[in-house]
């Protein structure tokens, strides 16, 4: 998946040139996309976790992961499923971000099935 989107955006560039700063990274409208702009998320089932949002909220801060509920921001879960995206985006790779919220994501299904 990320090798496609890879191509499509720089094909896309080809006939688009994006804004690019050499410190803060790619411009865009909304300064927390400042950087690599890479936004990954994934709706995940974690119902035992659900029972204890603070403990979703502090796993999924150690992996710079935002929490939000299911229909995406200012909403709340619906059974136990949560849209679950990398917060990070400036100060590092779009590789670093995929990866990074990869192994947030694998750590929490790790944390949901010892529960």
């Amino acid at each position: 998946v990320y090798r496609r989107l890879v191509t499509a955006v720089n094909d896309i560039e080809k006939r688009l040139p994006f804004s690019h700063h050499d410190r803060l990274g790619f411009l865009t409208f909304c300064p927390t996309n400042l950087g690599t702009t890479v936004r990954a998320s994934v709706h995940i089932k974690l119902p035992k976790l659900a029972a204890n949002r603070e403990k979703l909220e502090e796993i999924a801060g150690k992996f710079n992961l935002q929490v939000r509920g299911t229909r995406g921001e200012h909403t709340e879960a619906e059974g136990g499923v949560y849209d679950i995206s990398n917060r990070r985006r400036l100060g590092l790779t779009e590789y670093q971000a995929v990866k990074e919220m990869h192994d947030g994501i694998a750590e929490l299904i790790k944390i949901e099935k010892e529960l």
